[in-house]
Parts: C-alpha cells; structure tokens; sequence
C-alpha cells in the first residue's frame, strides 16, 4: 500500500461514527448506494459547525449519511434534502428519527435536482452540499452559488473522481465537468476555492462578498 493510501486509511479509520451514521452507512451498502466517507462525513460536520450552520441544503440525500454528519453538530440547523429516490427518502428520514433529529428539523423533496433547485430562494443558506449525477456538477454548482449566503459554503463530493481527475488522458463526462469546474472556480475572484483529498475529493468553495 502507497503512503499516500496509508495516509487515506488512518484517516477514514481515525473517525468514530454515531451508533446512526453507522447504521445509515449499512444501509446504503445493501441498497448499494454509495455515501461519503467517515473522513469527508467528519469534514461536513466540521464545517457546518464553523459556519454555525442555521440552513442547509443537499443534492443527494441517500438514506441521510450526510445529512446525520451535518446535524449532529449544528442542534438548530433546518435541512432541506433532495433525491429522486423516495424510498431512500423514507429510510432517511427514519434514521433521523432514531438519532433524535426532530421531524421539523428535516424537510426532504423527492424530485430532480434540475427541477428543484431553480425553485429554491436565492441566498438562503449557510450550506449547500451536493452529492449527486456527476456528469452534471456544473450546473448544480451554478445553483448552489445563487442559493448560498454570502460567506456561505458549497461543497461537492467525489471532487476527484475516482482518481480520473488528476489524470488529463481520462475525458469522461464526469472526470470533464470536475476538471472544468475546478479550473474555473480557482480563476473566479467571487469565490474562495480549496480540494480536500479526503474519501474521493471534496471541494470547498466559499461565497464571497457581503
């Protein structure tokens, strides 16, 4: 194992997840969906927190992994989640119950995001988390910046794309749009932009201005 895979194990392996992270977790494996990882889970919560997060939305809820990381440090925060799957919904929302989330606390819309996110209010909140159809980040990202507070964050899973983003040869669909959106968001003086090589890659972008 490279050292570069050591240092990702330690780090996924040094976190300690609530009895209902850890549920949710098994359950997205059967269900076989894929949820951040411990170490970018333990960076969302960090981050909501430093944000004193009050509003928070995600692209992607799964059956609420992020979402639990998320509330678990911020007790007034409120969460909006969107997916298309409302089964998944379902169980997410019963895993919220059971980690003591109250029901007004959580408002989940089953839809597209593309059909959403255009509905939502525009500089409404602390947090924008997305997670969810790769190929189309850019747009979700466009989205998120208009729904972001000013000194708010968005923040996009799986930013490196299964290692496909480092390497200039991979030209698929998804591997591009990361590319592109990285490069773009370096260059914008609107935004405040860093990679976290945790789990897949999370990129961290903060709205500036006031």
């Amino acid at each position: 194992m490279s050292e570069r895979d050591l240092n990702w194990k330690y780090v996924d392996e040094s976190v300690v997840e609530t009895d209902a992270v850890v549920k949710a977790r098994q359950q997205s494996l059967e269900l076989g969906i894929e949820p951040v990882g411990p170490a970018v889970g333990a960076q969302l919560a960090v981050i909501a927190a430093a944000a004193r997060a009050e509003s928070i939305i995600e692209v992607g809820t799964g059956v609420g992994v992020s979402g639990l990381w998320m509330l678990q440090t911020v007790g007034g925060a409120m969460l909006t989640s969107i997916d298309t799957e409302n089964e998944y919904q379902q169980h997410a929302r019963e895993h919220f119950a059971d980690a003591g989330i109250a029901p007004a606390r959580v408002r989940l819309i089953a839809g597209r995001a593309s059909e959403v996110l255009p509905r939502m209010n525009e500089s409404s909140y602390d947090v924008v988390f997305i997670d969810a159809d790769a190929p189309s980040v850019i747009e979700y990202v466009e989205h998120g910046l208009r729904l972001a507070k000013p000194g708010g964050c968005v923040l996009v899973a799986r930013a490196l794309w299964k290692g496909r983003v480092a390497d200039p040869a991979r030209r698929d669909d998804a591997a591009t749009a990361f590319r592109e959106l990285t490069a773009e968001l370096s260059a914008s003086p609107a935004v405040a932009t860093a990679v976290s090589p945790a789990g897949d890659g999370l990129l961290q972008i903060v709205k500036l201005g006031a």
